[in-house]
């Protein structure tokens, strides 16, 4: 009887541990066995990709042993970690991701499309024998960056590249078309991601040639929907991803460490393991049909599904757009120079207009960039805030 009521306990904790497919503490890690066997265990039908993050920063950019809970910086994207990457080279041309079940095109084409162009091409193309290619959504195409290092933000053991050399022109064109209007692409702007950089940005999405960005097409179910439910404790669970997240933002801005201190001191709706999410986990709550900028007044508005979410409004004059959002900080660091791989930097999202030195639009709400981790601190490429908004996660 006691061996039977010690093994219903066993699977009981079994059961517990695997409710959140978020991340967890590194030494409880558990690597998924496929996308089908995931979803039929956790109901996640949006495994999020971990970033590869295994490195600890200060806020100079120098490399740190990871902190202790209670000390300073502690609660860094490498302190956790999730689903780890898991690809396979089907040796035809084709990558399958046994995360997202995903498969993609190994070497991309090497032209400048427009997005047009590059919607054409993926839709035309027939590769390891099918025929049912499609340009990659702006989460499908984020799931496979990598930022255990970065230039590039890719892994190429198993993805080629576009050019021989990585620069910033390493970029890809997204199936998401920008509802809002940028300074360089207007009001026909289109996202990608920056495999080179790292960045997500909106381009102009006419423009191909040596201007035109590349593409690398993908096939397989669809891949990053939410299943958002509010919990009516100030919490709203992602039933796709299977992560907690705060309603409310911390309603101000903060510096890099403050933003981790914040995170890990907050008691919300009885838990206390809250945290500072990383970029990948950050960027899957985006919502890309809203703009503060879009010319259309049912697509105005921050990129986060407002009914769910509470997002504080820039103070007016801010930007150019009023209302607009802020900036959101994610515990993942980031280096700007290739030659100098210095993480002064940490990664954040814009839930509202990404904006240039003039408050104009330039990259897009939803862009992903990154900041100066506090103020005084070495620039990078732009304005830089400094003081930027929290909303933490836990699973």
């Amino acid at each position: 009887m006691k061996k039977n009521l010690l093994k219903i306990a066993l699977v009981a904790m079994m059961v517990i541990a695997i409710s959140f497919s978020g991340c967890t503490e590194q030494t409880n890690a558990q690597e998924i066995e496929s996308p089908a066997q995931e979803e039929a265990a956790t109901g996640i039908t949006y495994p999020l990709v971990d970033t590869g993050q295994t490195t600890c920063y200060d806020d100079d950019g120098n490399e740190t042993d990871c902190p202790e809970s209670g000390e300073a910086f502690s609660g860094q994207d490498a302190q956790f970690t999730g689903n780890l990457f898991s690809y396979t080279d089907n040796g035809d041309g084709t990558v399958t991701d046994e995360v997202t079940g995903l498969m993609w095109q190994q070497t991309p084409a090497s032209t400048g499309l427009n997005w047009e162009e590059a919607n054409d091409y993926c839709e035309s193309l027939e590769l390891g024998g099918y025929d049912d290619w499609r340009m990659p959504t702006l989460k499908e195409l984020y799931s496979i960056s990598d930022f255990s290092q970065g230039w590039p933000y890719l892994d190429t053991a198993y993805f080629d590249l576009a050019e021989k050399n990585v620069s910033k022109d390493e970029q890809y064109w997204s199936a998401d078309y920008y509802v809002g209007t940028t300074v360089e692409g207007r009001s026909e702007a289109a996202f990608g991601v920056n495999s080179g950089t790292g960045h997500i940005k909106a381009y102009p999405a006419t423009v191909s040639g040596r201007m035109g960005n590349y593409v690398r097409a993908v096939r397989g179910n669809s891949y990053g929907i939410n299943d958002f439910e509010a919990n009516g404790d100030g919490t709203v669970t992602d039933h796709a991803t299977g992560l907690m997240w705060q309603q409310a933002d911390s309603g101000s801005g903060m510096d890099w460490e403050a933003a981790l201190a914040y995170a890990e001191n907050s008691t919300l709706a009885g838990y206390d393991d809250w945290r500072l999410p990383n970029v990948k986990e950050l960027q899957s709550i985006v919502d890309y049909t809203h703009s503060p900028s879009a010319d259309e007044e049912s697509n105005i508005g921050p990129a986060i599904d407002t009914d769910f979410f509470e997002i504080s409004e820039l103070a007016p004059g801010t930007t150019n757009y009023n209302p607009d959002y802020g900036y959101f900080w994610t515990s993942t660091s980031a280096y700007f120079n290739p030659g100098d791989p210095v993480y002064y930097y940490a990664w954040y999202v814009a839930f509202g207009t990404a904006t240039d030195n003039n408050g104009s639009d330039m990259h897009g709400a939803g862009g992903v960039r990154f900041d100066t981790k506090y103020e005084g601190g070495a620039l990078g490429e732009g304005g830089e805030r400094y003081y930027n908004y929290v909303r933490l996660v836990r699973g």
